[in-house]
């Protein structure tokens, strides 16, 4: 089948309508739940980021779900910086020390083109994009104006505002949300949002409203929809369980989920002694067993 990407069906004018309301936050930034309302030009929020666009790396992945990677691998694109603090990262080098160089949006334009064209990638997969939307914008309509074609992923923590999914409706084509907390002791505890789920699951069910359940074209390939990650942590089976029932009582039935078992100790995740240990079979078990009562649609 040939799907065609959203974004591509949106006028310039539509465009510019997007880019100079994300711009917005540049000078005073609300991108995300936090709302620190910083001038990004002058100062750093909560999250590190700057004015500037920060690219960690870039290129062809082969470990995100098989939906995702294909033949040729997801083309994923990692950015600096991060709007939660979680105890237990495991790309910390990124998140929270900023590795990276910086770019112009047409620089991130022709990174995705380079993806596409050089890689030939599925899709172009943002991670840890939200604080720079604004400049993935311009680099989207800059890219589907020199042949980009693929669909878009966002990659993001689950932490997100409605009303900045609301500038990426029907440009974005894959939302790949994690859904990491249920309670908001663990929200502040391991991630300094104690609002976490609050946020998060508003944030889901815009996502559902504007892709809906996964969907894949005749070779297995997802083109367009909804996937969630839930990464079980120690001791955490019914924040799991918790999670699993949102989804299934809220989200579109056939939302594709990755419910993820290699939580390993990282960052300072050795300063909690109930982190400090890899997940056991029968905690995983019973959280995929919970996952199949509720007749979840389930990555492999």
């Amino acid at each position: 089948m040939n799907y065609r990407a959203s974004y591509l069906n949106l006028t310039k004018e539509e465009f510019a309508e997007r880019i100079k309301a994300a711009r917005k936050h540049l000078a005073e930034c609300a991108l995300c739940p936090r709302e620190c309302r910083v001038d990004r030009t002058e100062e750093k929020g909560y999250c590190q980021a700057g004015v500037e666009l920060k690219v960690s790396s870039f290129g062809p992945h082969f470990g995100e779900e098989r939906e995702l990677v294909g033949r040729t691998g997801s083309g994923t694109i990692f950015f600096a910086h991060c709007n939660l603090r979680c105890v237990f990262c495991q790309n910390y080098q990124l998140s929270f020390g900023g590795d990276g160089s910086f770019c112009t949006s047409e620089d991130l334009a022709s990174i995705m083109l380079l993806i596409q064209d050089r890689y030939g990638c599925g899709n172009i997969n943002f991670v840890t994009p939200t604080h720079f939307v604004p400049q993935i914008l311009e680099a989207t309509y800059i890219a589907s104006q020199n042949g980009l074609a693929i669909p878009l992923v966002y990659n993001c923590s689950g932490y997100e505002s409605v009303a900045t999914l609301k500038l990426l409706d029907g440009i974005i084509d894959i939302y790949m949300p994690d859904l990491k907390y249920s309670s908001e002791e663990w929200g502040r505890k391991y991630s300094g949002a104690p609002d976490y789920f609050e946020r998060a699951s508003e944030a889901l069910k815009e996502m559902d409203r504007q892709v809906g359940g996964l969907q894949l074209d005749d070779h297995g390939l997802a083109y367009h929809g909804l996937l969630v990650r839930h990464l079980v942590m120690p001791g955490g089976l019914e924040e799991a369980k918790a999670i699993l029932y949102f989804i299934a009582r809220e989200l579109s039935p056939d939302t594709l989920v990755n419910l993820m078992d290699q939580y390993y100790p990282s960052y300072k995740a050795f300063n909690y002694p109930e982190l400090n240990r890899r997940l056991t079979r029968n905690e995983f078990s019973e959280a995929l067993a919970y996952a199949e009562d509720l007749g979840l649609r389930l990555a492999i």
